[in-house]
């Protein structure tokens, strides 16, 4: 007589067969990416940040990066809250132009995803998104004290105040100053002085050669001398007649 299994340990056998086969079907569960400006609006106190990123649509270029499945660098964002923006002097946005307004923008950012442990080790100047740092046109400089984060830009000195967000694509650290950068905030070069005004030279007067000195001085004895000639030689003609008489 053929044994039966015991119908719970069919069932368990079945439930198995079922979750292993479900495991292997059932695809991973996308990977879900705040955008960077419901990031900075949880954070409750960047929106003149937000609006700057809007502006100039780098808002969108952050979106587009971060909608990337396997990013190969991340990002990193410096984020000055409204405070930092209220410390500016009056008119300092305004007064800058459209390129301008986006380099500040790109300042903020490093194209590459640093924790802050990292900064410890980190090379300065950073490379930020606004332009090549070689050229000494967009320093950013990172110095660390103990836990403190400072950073340098030539014009400013900033601290990372804390952490707004992270995870293995995007941090962003709020700063409580605005990074200005030195290429368009640093001060202005001294005009040149103008060329001093050339001194007249003044101009000599030829000397007379010699030969045409003696050649005056014998015109003018030749001109004294004529006068006496021309008597000489009426008493000579005076002469001559009168002695033809006799």
């Amino acid at each position: 007589m053929r044994k039966q299994l015991p119908f719970p340990f069919l069932f368990l056998v079945l439930f198995f067969l079922c979750n292993k086969t479900s495991a292997q079907v059932a695809p991973a569960p996308p990977l879900k990416v705040d955008n960077i400006t419901s990031i900075l609006e949880k954070g409750g106190q960047f929106t003149s940040f937000i609006r700057l990123l809007k502006a100039t649509k780098v808002a969108d270029q952050l979106n587009s990066q971060l909608s990337i499945p396997n990013p190969n660098d991340g990002l990193t964002i410096f984020a000055p809250s409204d405070n930092a923006f209220s410390s500016l002097k009056p008119g300092t946005l305004n007064s800058l132009s459209d390129r301008e307004k986006l380099q500040l923008v790109q300042f903020h950012i490093l194209p590459t995803l640093m924790s802050t442990s990292q900064f410890q080790t980190a090379s300065n100047p950073l490379r930020t998104q606004a332009g090549d740092v070689k050229g000494g046109n967009f320093p950013l400089n990172v110095i660390t004290s103990g836990n403190q984060v400072n950073i340098t830009t030539g014009v400013v000195n900033a601290t990372v105040a804390n952490t707004v967000y992270s995870d293995r694509r995007i941090a962003v650290y709020q700063v409580d100053q605005v990074l200005l950068p030195l290429q368009i905030f640093g001060p202005t070069p001294a005009p040149a002085p103008a060329p001093a005004p050339e001194k007249d030279v003044p101009v000599s007067t030829p000397k007379a050669s010699t030969g045409n000195a003696n050649a005056n001085s014998a015109g003018a004895t030749s001109l004294k001398l004529h006068p006496m000639a021309v008597v000489s030689f009426g008493f000579a003609l005076l002469g001559s007649i009168f002695w033809s008489q006799l």
